[in-house]
């Protein structure tokens, strides 16, 4: 597994929009596209351009952009996998082609056929057109499909050299065990096809089952900014990325740059509340929220817990000298040192008759007490 490359498809873009209905405006994808270039995303997907000619627009404005500026990441759209979404998709200009095509697990084997034929009659009307665009096909939805078709997709995709296969977990069901299970046996069937993995959020697995699935095999990772997408979303950017590249990966994705990600996901969390009245950037988000920080067992003192390098700690009935210390010094509250004991002895005592953690100014007459 170390040093796999694996390429980052940032989707907050595409499945951003289907969060509730929100809807970015021109100047917030160029402002969102400019956080993933700085960020060091390998692909944006930047829309779809048959659901409107505005929305074909804005595609294209977006790689236009990249190229003004010589950005390094490329831009993708995203249609079904027709002739007329094809040619919608080059219009946009962009190179990179992600289409999908859904087939129902009663499809029979004749018209799995006519549908992989038509299949091929995309790719040969794209090729020629374009013959430098990549193309990703995304077939639906790898937790509810029977093998059988899944088996034949895959390899007659495989066949036509198809650049890459996205196999999402769309609807959100599947647990990390069987993503590993379902991709590994998938990958064994790819050559030069790349298994690009893609996994929905509504079980809280996404990021999981996307760890597992590039473990497994998969060599493209699709997720977006706080997880936003379609339902409640999918696998997050930061932490699916960061977990895989802890395990040796090899992702270009910049996940040292803390301040860039937080002020990105700040900038996300800020359209959605203003369209939905709703924050998704909470005290509990992993990393970037305020929890991660905060300590209040007394064990938790000797900062080795946790990935975050700034503390907080909170003293109740379960804190420990090591802590209490830690908050006395840090706030600046004049004490005995020798009766620490007595003053950690009386805070669990307080915190218990009140049933709360104390206050800062109840601290420090605590500490005066005893001075």
């Amino acid at each position: 597994m170390k040093n796999k490359k694996v390429i980052i498809v940032d989707d907050t873009l595409r499945e951003g929009m289907q969060f509730r209905g929100l809807v970015f405006s021109l100047a917030q994808r160029l402002a969102i596209l400019d956080f993933q270039e700085r960020l060091c995303v390998d692909i944006c997907k930047a829309g779809y351009p048959p659901a409107h000619a505005g929305e074909a627009d804005i595609v294209r404005t977006l790689f236009l952009h990249t190229k003004e500026d010589n950005y390094k990441i490329r831009i993708a759209a995203m249609g079904r996998a027709t002739r007329k979404d094809a040619g919608l998709l080059l219009n946009a200009q962009v190179n990179e082609l992600h289409f999908h095509v859904h087939i129902k697990n009663d499809t029979g084997q004749k018209k799995l056929d006519q549908i992989l034929s038509d299949l091929l009659k995309t790719f040969d009307f794209v090729r020629k057109q374009r013959p430098n665009a990549r193309i990703s096909i995304a077939m639906l939805d790898i937790g509810r499909s029977e093998s059988r078709i899944l088996d034949q997709c895959v390899s007659f995709l495989n066949d036509q050299k198809i650049d890459m296969i996205s196999l999402p977990d769309t609807s959100g069901m599947m647990a990390p065990n069987q993503v590993f299970e379902k991709i590994h046996s998938l990958s064994s069937k790819t050559a030069d096809t790349k298994i690009s993995i893609h996994c929905h959020n509504d079980m809280g697995m996404a990021s999981a089952n996307s760890v597992m699935g590039i473990i497994a095999g998969g060599r493209v990772l699709e997720l977006s900014a706080l997880g936003i997408g379609e339902r409640n979303g999918i696998a997050d950017l930061y932490t699916t990325a960061k977990t895989l590249q802890d395990q040796g990966f090899d992702i270009r994705l910049n996940t040292d740059d803390i301040k860039t990600f937080y002020d990105y996901y700040k900038y996300v969390d800020a359209i959605v509340y203003e369209q939905t009245h709703e924050r998704m950037l909470t005290i509990n988000t992993p990393v970037f929220g305020d929890s991660v920080k905060t300590h209040v067992a007394g064990t938790h003192a000797g900062g080795e817990y946790g990935i975050s390098s700034e503390e907080q700690f909170f003293l109740s009935i379960l804190c420990g000298r090591g802590l209490v210390q830690k908050y006395l010094d840090r706030e600046k509250i004049i004490y005995d040192e020798k009766k620490l004991k007595n003053i950690t002895s009386m805070i669990k005592s307080q915190s218990l008759i009140l049933g709360r953690r104390l206050k800062k100014s109840e601290i420090r007459i605590i500490a005066d007490s005893f001075i």
